[in-house]
């Protein structure tokens, strides 16, 4: 089986991001191809993807000649591949754990929208506004919950795909220094996963790559 995975400009794709984390973190082998995002060069190269995937977008994973387009679709395909599931046994913990991937996955309640991914790698952040203090203590209490439900490390207590499609939110979070007193649990699980070799190796490209800059980001905090 030949695993190609379309992944996106590294400090730009949090999608491509997780299913190259499930692939990295499960042990397979596979050819990355990496798609410039980055205008205005995107509009181009986006347009060749949707020769081949209907939505045109980023992660694509081919599995020989199967198209596979949606980064959910690929990291349950992935936890099926792998030798070991990365979703929980327990039928309840396992809707339990889907049901937050998609949460995620439509878009996390929209929290701290101004906040993007690619704002994780500037080099000087902006303070947080109150309404996204208010937000990020929303999702914090979300998790220290889980955290201590389960018993940790992680979200469903081993690694899961729950975890690695928290891993750009929990980057560009934790990277805007937020308030971490009332959830230590999330603390120590967010530092664990974002010192993760898989993380830091696709950490140490973003972070040398040119910064990729929103107006809105530069405006005042709201």
């Amino acid at each position: 089986m030949k695993l190609v995975l379309y992944s996106g400009t590294k400090n730009a794709s949090s999608w491509a991001m997780r299913a190259w984390l499930a692939l990295k973190e499960q042990g397979l082998t596979f050819e990355e191809r990496v798609v410039d995002i980055r205008r205005p060069q995107r509009f181009k190269n986006l347009a060749a993807i949707a020769e081949f995937s209907p939505p045109g977008a980023v992660p694509v994973l081919l599995v020989d000649d199967q198209v596979i387009f949606d980064s959910l679709a690929i990291m349950e395909l992935v936890s099926e591949l792998g030798e070991q599931t990365l979703l929980p046994e327990n039928l309840i913990e396992r809707a339990r754990a889907r049901s937050m991937l998609a949460w995620q996955h439509s878009g996390l309640s929209n929290i701290c929208h101004r906040l993007s991914f690619e704002s994780a790698f500037y080099p000087e952040k902006r303070a947080l506004s109150q309404t996204e203090q208010e937000q990020i203590a929303f999702l914090f209490a979300v998790w220290e919950k889980q955290l201590s439900f389960s018993g940790g490390p992680y979200l469903f207590g081993a690694l899961s795909l729950v975890d690695l499609n928290f891993v750009p939110a929990v980057l560009r979070l934790f990277r805007h220094q937020p308030n971490f007193a009332a959830f230590p649990l999330v603390k120590k699980w967010g530092e664990m996963l974002l010192a993760r070799s898989t993380v830091q190796e696709w950490l140490a490209e973003a972070d040398s790559l040119e910064h990729v800059w929103y107006d809105d980001y530069l405006l005042p905090a709201q």
